[in-house]
């Protein structure tokens, strides 16, 4: 018989550990990148302020794998603040350089001025950002959202900003300019430029009241400027005076009044000029100029008058009332009217 053959034993199976089995518990971090990095930061340094660090940061409100702790909030609005008061002091900064530094008129140092300061307040979005660790890949769905309800909502705003940059560029309206400005009644009057600020151009009428009027309507809208290539601006100042008077002697007062105002330019000179044959007077416009119209326009034609007055009772030039003529047709009715009347008055004396 043949000898069976014994039967080799198999190999027992070593265990195969599964590959998750290396991988180590992440720890728990932060959802702030740089109060993490403030935490370990400061834990090396101190394990006092370590161990307060580590207090408020157990102070924690967790919602999923979303977790923010009291420490978190703290770093958080630290470098806001800190953020945005070194925007603040940059801007300052930059713009007394540009003042200082420039020979730039006014118009220009204002649009230097505005660009610095966008680029600094840009600067600093970008910079805290970059602080606080904010991936802004992760917030691209939510962000293109929000951007285009702030865009909506922030779209005239946005458009004054434009058109008050485009305004300083091409320098159609510039501070220091007296423009005519017209109010809620309709009644126009004229102001000087204060300043043009992102939202809104300020003008100070003479009466001291400010208007903010958008710089979009200052774009888009008719404006007249005083003072756009010259500020030599015409006053007119209407007078009559009586039929009887002499004309030619009464131009010449009118003129002599119009040079007696030291506002008044002597190159282009004062002229008179005839309007027109009234109902009472003969009507003239005293025509003259001036260079400063933001000082006013109402007190150089009150001057006028004034010295206008004198001049006309030393020469006996008179200035007429208002004169109407009544006729009165013949008529029976009338007739006995004027009888009646007559004979109460007989009847009286």
């Amino acid at each position: 018989m043949q000898p069976t053959a014994e039967a080799t034993p198999s190999p027992t199976p070593t265990p195969v550990e599964q590959a998750w089995s290396y991988a180590q518990t992440a720890p728990d971090e932060s959802s702030v990148a740089a109060a993490e990095g403030i935490k370990e930061a400061v834990s090396a340094k101190s394990s006092t302020i370590g161990s307060i660090v580590d207090t408020l940061d157990s102070l924690a409100l967790s919602l999923g794998d979303f977790r923010v702790s009291l420490f978190d909030v703290l770093v958080v609005g630290t470098i806001i603040v800190g953020v945005l008061f070194a925007a603040w002091f940059i801007s300052g900064m930059a713009r007394r350089l540009v003042r200082r530094l420039t020979r730039f008129d006014d118009t220009q140092r204002v649009l230097a001025e505005k660009i610095v300061s966008i680029v600094v307040w840009a600067a600093a979005f970008f910079l805290g950002i970059d602080l606080l660790g904010i991936d802004l890949t992760a917030l691209a769905v939510f962000s293109g959202a929000f951007g285009l309800a702030i865009g909506f909502g922030l779209q005239k705003t946005f458009g004054n900003l434009i058109a008050g940059i485009i305004l300083l560029m091409d320098r159609s309206i510039k501070p220091g300019d007296v423009i005519a400005v017209t109010d809620t009644s309709g009644q126009q009057s004229f102001g000087q430029i204060r300043r043009i600020g992102i939202r809104a151009v300020s003008i100070t009428t003479r009466d001291q009241k400010e208007y903010l009027i958008p710089n979009e309507n200052l774009m888009i809208n008719q404006v007249e400027n005083w003072s756009y290539s010259s500020k030599n601006v015409r006053i007119q100042v209407p007078v009559g005076v009586s039929y009887s008077a002499d004309l030619e002697l009464a131009e010449k007062l009118m003129l002599e009044a119009a040079r007696s105002v030291e506002r008044v330019l002597a190159v282009p000179p004062p002229t008179v000029w005839l309007d027109q044959f009234g109902a009472s007077s003969v009507d003239f416009v005293i025509q003259c100029w001036i260079r400063d119209p933001e000082e006013g326009v109402g007190n150089v034609r009150s001057a006028v008058l004034k010295k206008l007055w004198w001049l006309f009772k030393e020469h006996e030039v008179e200035i007429p009332y208002p004169q109407q003529d009544v006729h009165l047709r013949a008529s029976p009715e009338l007739e006995q009217v004027l009888a009646l009347f007559a004979e109460s008055r007989v009847t009286k004396e």
